[in-house]
């Protein structure tokens, strides 16, 4: 079944600035856009445009890597998570798993590196 997400899709010249700063841990890159909400009708508009900030990185060890997202000055979501980017994941791993992975591991401060957001919304 198709889940379309509201959110905001990484800028291509930051995803590939960021990829050669933070290399991808795990063999599936994903490295693709910031969630707001999931489970959005097909005909969603997108939120509006924000400012971002990478700010940090969660890793399992295990098959799941994110990048933690400042947006526009806070890294909470509005359901109380936290914001980020999947990032890269192993065999037999999904994107979904950040949220747990940042919310029972927690993550780690990274220098502040600027993130172009494009407002979407799209299929997962």
């Amino acid at each position: 079944m198709t889940r379309w997400i509201a959110g905001w899709l990484l800028e291509a010249t930051d995803r590939d600035r960021l990829l050669a700063l933070v290399p991808p841990r795990y063999p599936h890159v994903v490295a693709h856009h910031v969630t707001l909400q999931a489970g959005v009708p097909a005909s969603a508009a997108p939120p509006g445009p924000r400012q971002g900030s990478v700010v940090g990185i969660a890793d399992d060890g295990a098959g799941v890597q994110a990048l933690v997202v400042e947006v526009d000055g806070s890294t909470r979501r509005p359901d109380g998570s936290t914001w980020h980017v999947t990032w890269s994941l192993g065999k037999g791993r999904r994107a979904v798993e950040s949220n747990d992975v940042i919310r029972t591991l927690g993550w780690t401060p990274t220098a502040r590196h600027p993130l172009g957001l494009r407002p979407a919304t799209f299929r997962s």
